[in-house]
């Protein structure tokens, strides 16, 4: 863009009396070439005159001009572009004005105004050419000056309210459409005044007198208007109606909340309330859904049409209004009389709109607030009544009311309508599902699965179950998370053979055997062996032969377990299968990998040792663990499945990781599965640089000192002062421990997660035992008084000798 100087010398170049003439005769040679003609194209007046005027064009207008002098005869002149050439050679835009120059018995001679346009903005059309184009333009448009009056506007502005445009003179905005929010229109105007840069796209939301409570949308553009010395005299702006758009938008917008609000949890009256939340304000100002009873305790609604013979009673499950000062009770019941508007749509399964309520009716007011009133008192004037209905069953009614200030409901209203309590009647209606399972299996829930999962910081966890017994809940599949020593966390899955109470037994058993397994800190491939020997000793003493044909559920024969230790502070992930499917990692970018994983036998059957895999996990990676009936297909067992079908499941995201689970078991999995299902998903954490830190000392008596002397630092760096004493009397015992009966390197490691965790590594292969010394001994009480002045403390092998550990809690410090 050029500068305002640059503007108005090119608006100048298309005045008259800028321009430079040419004269011609009839023959279209030239007679007459003046010094202005001489400085715009460079010739001389020998160069010029009597030549053909042919020679001044580039050659596509030259041969132009035998048919623009027919049309300058025709019409008596011509007004257009032409390019001319310099004398060296350079093209120059030119505007072109011929007008006939004949003296009375003269020869034709003809008058060409040449006006240069190399950095004009456009063809200097006349007023009146500018005036036919704005007055018939079906865009509002109007002119103020700088104090914001109306100079001019168009006949099509008339339809934005404010009167046709004699009436808007010397007016301002305010005065001629009090309703309209004139103070944010005038300071668009206003910074467009002082900036000079145009405002384009200013979406203005207001009413207008032909329709008040009509919410209207209006696009508007403001631009700044200067005079040929740039300063401004006023702004020009455009208006176009867009309120079919904005109310389209504004459907559509309300339609992706509902499906980013409605159904986030499978509790019935959880989900009602979200769809009145989802309607007020934006749609309605007053909302209610009410559902039949047996719905929110998870039964079957009773087929077919409702009687209308006599009230009904249904139970408020979701309510939400405008006006803070009502209330009404959730979970009271709602009452109402035959032939009422809300029955007939119960027993109809139709909908029900009424633009204008009478304003005295109290038939079916009563319940509406818990009190008597009549519409007038409670401010309502429009309604619409949308039965609850999913599969083909009527659940309940949804209430959508508006005060005075808002149009009545509509047509396209009422479908909107139906399309939000259609969607939200299959979320009420999964929940219902949901409930009545839930509560069938209670009882595996509470006695065999974690009531809830551990706190922890190495993974966020989520686990869906799915039993295949729908009506006891119980089956033989089951998941477990523990925590182990230094951060680390066991993860676990598998499954019992066989379904019901005996299956859900062994299951319960082989979880003890397995969580008191992962207390002695093995690795995996030593967890599942001892498994193993546990389950096959069990099935030989009861006469049960130990293969897969004699799989016994009773007593575990041919269960699958998968065990996973995952360490947060290396991001190393050790695991072990038998008879399990290998686990799925969806990698922190989304993209989907199988773990390849040794196959171990099931457990008690015998076979080959299990063998374990050891890898690295980025963080952010979500571990999916699961057991065989997520991939079953129908009837088939998982063998037959592809465990590619998880993939675009695992790939698809959620708000939260349980939201993922299930949503990855709803993808695979009936509401009735052939098999029980358990998917167990773990997005892995590392502990920060800032939590973990360790030291490799000497084997030296001389070093105690200064571990403790670290520590110490370390804690105060942490800001665990309480924790000081402590924490250097465990470093000065474990590390003098490892000195006096360990080989090998030592390595002294403090980690802060939810407790204080202090570990030695050692290249010893033998545990310590805890001793309780007599009084005349000399040595034998430094692990007692680790245990006495810890929360908990331990023994793991690694492959570098033994770790020595012990906790303290950081919730309640020791002084």
């Amino acid at each position: 863009m050029g500068t305002q100087e640059e503007h108005a010398t090119a608006r100048h170049r298309f005045d008259v009396a800028d321009a430079v003439p040419v004269l011609v005769d009839d023959q279209g040679l030239v007679t007459c070439w003046t010094s202005g003609a001489q400085r715009l194209l460079d010739y001389g007046p020998s160069e010029v005159v009597g030549r053909p005027v042919t020679g001044l064009l580039v050659p596509e207008d030259a041969a132009r001009l035998p048919e623009l002098a027919e049309r300058c005869r025709r019409d008596n002149g011509w007004v257009g572009l032409l390019t001319a050439r310099r004398s060296d050679g350079a093209p120059v835009r030119v505007m072109t004005r011929v007008m006939a120059a004949q003296e009375k018995d003269g020869p034709a001679r003809w008058l060409a105004l040449l006006s240069e346009m190399g950095r004009a903005p456009g063809w200097n059309m006349s007023r009146t050419v500018l005036e036919q184009m704005l007055a018939g333009s079906p865009v509002g448009i109007a002119i103020v000056d700088t104090d914001l009056r109306f100079v001019w506007s168009n006949a099509a502005l008339e339809e934005f309210g404010g009167g046709p445009p004699y009436q808007r003179l010397g007016r301002r905005l305010a005065d001629i459409q009090p309703g309209l929010d004139a103070a944010a229109l005038e300071t668009q105007m206003r910074r467009v005044l002082e900036t000079g840069e145009p405002i384009v796209g200013y979406e203005h939301l207001g009413s207008i007198r032909s329709a008040p409570h009509r919410e209207t949308a209006h696009m508007m553009s403001f631009t700044r208007l200067d005079d040929d010395q740039g300063r401004a005299v006023g702004v020009y702006y455009t208006v176009v109606d867009v309120s079919e758009r904005h109310q389209a938008r504004r459907r559509l917008a309300l339609l992706d909340r509902a499906g980013r609000h409605i159904g986030r949890t499978l509790d019935v009256a959880h989900t009602a309330q979200e769809l009145a939340d989802v309607a007020v304000p934006g749609f309605a100002d007053l909302v209610w859904v009410d559902l039949l009873d047996s719905v929110l305790s998870g039964g079957e609604p009773q087929p077919g049409p409702l009687s209308d013979t006599g009230p009904v009673k249904l139970r408020r499950s979701g309510y939400r209004s405008d006006n803070e000062d009502e209330a009404v009770g959730i979970g009271d019941a709602a009452t109402y009389l035959s032939g009422s508007p809300p029955i007939r749509c119960l027993t109809s399964g139709d909908s029900w709109r009424a633009e204008h309520l009478d304003p005295l009716a109290r038939e079916w007011a009563a319940d509406v607030l818990g009190r008597e009133a009549t519409f007038r008192e409670l401010g309502l004037h429009s309604v619409m009544i949308v039965p609850v209905r999913a599969r083909g069953v009527t659940l309940g009614i949804t209430t959508f009311l508006r005060r005075r200030r808002k149009e009545p409901f509509d047509e396209d209203d009422l479908r909107l309508a139906e399309d939000l309590v259609s969607r939200a009647a299959v979320c009420i209606d999964n929940a219902r599902r949901y409930t009545r399972e839930r509560d069938a299996a209670l009882l595996l829930q509470r006695s065999l699965l974690p009531h809830r999962l551990p706190e922890q910081d190495a993974v966020e966890v989520a686990a869906c179950y799915r039993p295949a017994d729908e009506l006891t809940g119980l089956g033989g599949d089951w998941y477990d998370v523990v925590p182990l020593s230094g951060a680390r966390v066991a993860l676990v899955v598998g499954e019992v053979p066989g379904h019901g109470t005996t299956a859900a037994a062994a299951m319960g058993r082989l979880r003890t055997a397995v969580r008191t397994l992962a207390a002695l800190d093995l690795r995996p491939e030593e967890v599942l062996a001892h498994l193993d020997d546990l389950v096959g000793r069990s099935a030989r003493d009861e006469g049960v032969l130990p293969d897969i044909e004699g799989a016994d559920s009773m007593r575990g024969v041919g269960a699958g377990c998968l065990y996973a230790v995952y360490d947060p502070v290396d991001g190393q992930c050790t695991m072990a299968t038998a008879g399990n499917p290998s686990p799925a990692v969806v990698l922190p970018d989304g993209e989907v990998t199988f773990v390849d994983l040794p196959q171990g036998p099931p457990l008690g059957v015998g076979g080959p040792p299990f063998e374990s895999v050891e890898m690295a996990l980025a963080e952010g990676s979500t571990l999916a663990m699961y057991t065989d009936g997520l991939l079953a297909r129908g009837d088939h067992w998982a063998t037959d499945a592809d465990p590619d079908r998880l993939v675009p499941a695992l790939e698809r995201t959620a708000p939260t990781l349980a939201l993922r689970s299930r949503a990855v078991v709803d993808a695979l999995v009936p509401v009735r599965p052939h098999d029980d299902v358990v998917l167990l998903m773990a997005r892995t954490r590392l502990l920060g640089d800032d939590q973990v830190a360790d030291w490799d000392l000497p084997s030296d008596p001389a070093v105690v000192a200064d571990a403790r002397k670290s520590a110490g630092r370390q804690l105060a760096e942490w800001g665990l002062e309480p924790l000081a004493f402590t924490t250097e009397l465990v470093v000065s015992e474990l590390v003098t421990n490892a000195i006096r009966y360990a080989t090998g390197p030592i390595r002294l490691r403090l980690i802060k997660e939810r407790s204080l965790i202090c570990e030695v590594l050692d290249g010893g292969a033998s545990a310590p035992h805890l001793r309780h010394p007599r009084a005349t001994d000399e040595g034998g009480r430094g692990l007692l008084l680790v245990s006495q002045f810890t929360q908990r403390w331990g023994t793991r092998f690694a492959p570098e000798g033994k770790v020595i550990w012990a906790e303290q809690s950081l919730a309640d410090p020791v002084e």
